[in-house]
């Protein structure tokens, strides 16, 4: 790595701090509605699923880049991937209709072990050439967990009804309608847009993007970018706690 590699992109963690606060608001309403049947249908309309996207895709795409900093990615890859199988055995006990099967955890720690296997061949390709490929792949295969292939919300191929006929396969993204997660973000389409992210670090890690990306804005938002992955891990048992005292002062009471 060059000398200058380790200087700190501020900006990334500053975005990265803000889409995690805004997974942890958009979960806290998410708990609050199915553990009190709030009737909020918007919340679950398709503008919404894109603004979680949005930003769940921001975060994605910024451990692509950041990855270009990392000492050992495979190793981060295995402690992130083993925090997601954590998280899987505690869901399977405190919410079994919806347990994470296959949640950003294990998306990012999948994707960091794969980078680390593919990078010689990555950048090989001539840089322009696999940003284009890699947007391309994951517009094609975004539609992916609804069954659809095509460019982004635009299908062009629509699986049958009754494919697949079972849900084994749910870390490609290939599931049938009885598949229930209460976080899902499989391989594909993902995985190609933290491929993006690699390549387009390789011009943060050079030093060649604007001055402004690696000077400091919001330190608050800094310091929380810096922290993801143990917000991650302890959002939901601080919101389960929430919930309990939400229950307790209102005399709701929780529905799962």
């Amino acid at each position: 790595m060059e000398p200058h590699a380790a200087k700190r992109v501020f900006l990334l963690d500053e975005l990265r701090g803000f889409a995690i606060l805004c997974m942890v608001v958009y979960h806290g309403v998410f708990d609050f509605i199915v553990a009190f049947h709030w009737d909020f249908p918007f919340f679950f309309s398709p503008f919404m699923n894109t603004v979680r996207d949005l930003f769940a895709g921001l975060f994605i795409l910024i451990s692509g880049i950041v990855c270009r900093y990392s000492r050992s990615n495979r190793k981060r890859g295995l402690l992130c991937f083993c925090c997601g199988l954590l998280m899987t055995a505690v869901t399977l006990v405190i919410l079994p209709d919806e347990p994470i099967y296959f949640g950003i955890l294990h998306l990012l720690g999948s994707s960091m072990l794969l980078f680390s296997l593919m990078e010689p061949l990555i950048d090989r390709i001539p840089r322009a050439a696999a940003i284009g490929i890699f947007f391309l792949l994951f517009a094609f295969t975004y539609g992916l967990p609804y069954r659809q292939l095509g460019f982004f919300s635009y299908p062009i191929f629509q699986f049958p009804a009754d494919f697949p006929p079972n849900n084994y396969f749910c870390f490609l993204g290939i599931i049938n309608g009885s598949f229930a997660s209460a976080d899902f973000f499989p391989l594909f389409p993902w995985l190609f847009l933290f491929l993006l992210g690699t390549v387009v670090g390789l011009f943060f890690r050079e030093h060649k993007m604007p001055a402004c990306f690696y000077r400091s804005h919001i330190p608050f938002l800094g310091a929380v970018g810096r922290k993801t992955l143990w917000i991650y891990l302890l959002h939901q048992p601080v919101l389960f706690l929430l919930m309990l005292l939400y229950s307790a002062l209102s005399g709701a009471s929780l529905g799962f």
